[in-house]
């Protein structure tokens, strides 16, 4: 027998990712967040250039820093380099909001082990220096480092994985790109032209990279498409279908759950009634045998008792796609859905109100500003494409306006920024600087592509943070983040300093 087809292969990994016995568990609670000063006010504008990272081996000396609580480990570690990191920088930015003044960033094997005031390198470190250290950028709408065909494909479905996509070597200058724009992961998805696009996943922006520790989540994700094609009626039909499709799930989940206490109801029924016989073992051989005797005396047949067990209980019937829908009921994993106009909007509000578990995540957007207090009380995060569309934009974008990032996030929308779901990332700073030019909070801008967007696809336990325990994805720069001359000294990506703009000279 041959190696397993690329469909069954995928229908067994999303069975092995499907957990039918947990009831949406929600993402994993943030660890506390350090006690700091009060931030000092920053940014401006955009930015284009990078920071490189580095991994590092062991850390000698130092003192261990009352810096944040350490976060939960990652699914994937790694490897150990050469030597330690220490990053010295006038501000370190914690997160939006909060900040340290003249502190260091110690980094080894991967993840940040010290962020402090006032610590000693240890023996053997890498030295970085920059004005400003935060945290890398997460593209949450891409298609960055995937195989073009795989990018171009129109047939996946739900069960279709990115991670097995991924190319990491075909785009490596686009990979590279990212990187000196301080862009050091993204949330990627196959597909681009696809109803369903599958199973996303968050991977990191290193050009070449050994696969195994590419991939910071390979199911942060699921993705569909509504309305770009159609007229009004198709549109709204295919938000029925996303809507049934729902239904399914759940209703596959509750099979699933249904079965679990029956059959558990059933082992401890057969436990019980075991006990018992072994309990009345004795007394049973004894009636046995003088029954036996009996029947000889009286020169009859001598039938032995039966014993009837109860049915065992049948398992639902295995179907994967349904499996991923169950998911997404049950809020297990984050749905993206890409949607622009008022119409399929409005009736996607309306037919996942039922869904109290559903987490959705909106992408594009186009007319969502109409939506904004339901987004809002909904918590739905809305990925919003700032970038000028141009005299010639297809119809789904002919409300296109740049301010719609500023207008949601006045509104109390937790607004992300994305690439459009294509593989340029290298424009996130620049489109960010154009969503502050029309009206979007340079705190919120940088919120949208670190805290918020790792929030978002189930990372925030590990990435869009300069805190102790998260990985070491970093930006070393000479000025404010997003700042239109502010450049990118240094990009660490993973511990591993991926980026250097000294050394790229």
């Amino acid at each position: 027998m041959g190696p397993p087809s690329p469909w069954n292969e995928a229908v067994r990994r999303s069975a092995l990712r499907a957990n039918p016995c947990v009831l949406a568990p929600g993402p994993a609670p943030l660890p506390p967040e350090p006690t700091h000063p009060d931030p000092n006010p920053m940014f401006t504008s955009p930015l284009l250039p990078l920071l490189g990272l580095v991994g590092l081996a062991a850390l000698s000396g130092g003192t261990a820093a009352a810096a944040p609580q350490e976060a939960p480990e990652a699914a994937a570690e790694a490897p150990a380099t050469e030597a330690p990191v220490y990053i010295v920088a006038e501000r370190v930015i914690v997160r939006p909001g909060k900040e340290l003044a003249n502190a260091t960033v110690v980094v080894g094997n991967g993840r940040i082990l010290a962020v402090e005031e006032g610590l000693a390198a240890p023996e053997g470190a890498r030295v970085l220096r920059g004005k400003v250290v935060c945290a890398g950028f997460l593209d949450p709408w891409s298609t960055l480092g995937l195989d073009r065909g795989s990018v171009a494909q129109g047939d996946s479905n739900m069960v279709t994985m990115a991670e097995d996509a991924l190319d990491p070597f075909a785009q490596a200058v686009y990979l590279e790109h990212a990187l000196r724009a301080g862009v050091t992961s993204v949330g990627t998805a196959v597909g681009r032209s696809a109803g369903e696009r599958g199973i996303g996943a968050v991977v990191r922006t290193l050009p070449g990279h050994a696969r195994p520790g590419h991939a910071v989540l390979s199911d942060a994700f699921a993705a569909i498409r509504l309305g770009i094609d159609g007229d009004l009626f198709d549109r709204v039909g295919q938000v029925e279908r996303l809507v049934k499709n729902l239904e399914q799930g759940r209703d596959y989940r509750l099979e699933e759950v249904e079965y679990r206490y029956e059959l558990e109801a059933w082992e401890a029924k057969i436990a019980k009634e075991q006990a018992k016989l072994e309990e009345d073992f004795k007394k049973a051989k004894k009636d046995r045998d003088k029954d036996l005797e009996k029947a000889r005396e009286d020169g009859k047949e001598f039938k032995e008792k039966s014993y009837k067990e109860d049915k065992r209980p049948r398992a639902p019937r295995f179907d994967a796609e349904k499996a991923v829908w169950a998911r997404i009921a049950e809020g297990e994993l984050p749905l993206v859905v890409e949607a622009h106009r008022y119409a399929e909007l409005r009736a996607l509000l309306d037919g996942t109100k039922g869904f109290a578990r559903l987490r959705m995540i909106l992408a594009g957007g186009t007319e969502s500003a109409a939506f904004a207090s339901a987004l809002a009380a909904r918590s739905i995060p809305v990925i919003v494409w700032p970038a000028p569309a141009g005299s010639e934009r297809p119809d789904h974008l002919r409300n296109h306006d740049l301010g719609t990032a500023g207008v949601l996030a006045e509104e109390g929308v937790t607004v992300l920024l994305g690439s459009g779901g294509t593989d340029q990332a290298r424009d996130l700073p620049l489109l960010a600087s154009l969503a502050i030019g029309h009206g979007l909070e340079p705190e919120h801008a940088l919120a949208a592509l670190t805290t918020e967007a790792a929030k978002a696809l189930d990372v925030g336990d590990r990435l869009g943070q300069v805190r102790r325990g998260y990985q070491a994805d970093l930006l070393v720069l000479d000025g404010d983040p997003l700042s239109s001359n502010t450049r990118v000294l240094q990009a660490v990506v993973a511990g591993q300093v991926a980026y250097d703009a000294e050394a790229n000279q």
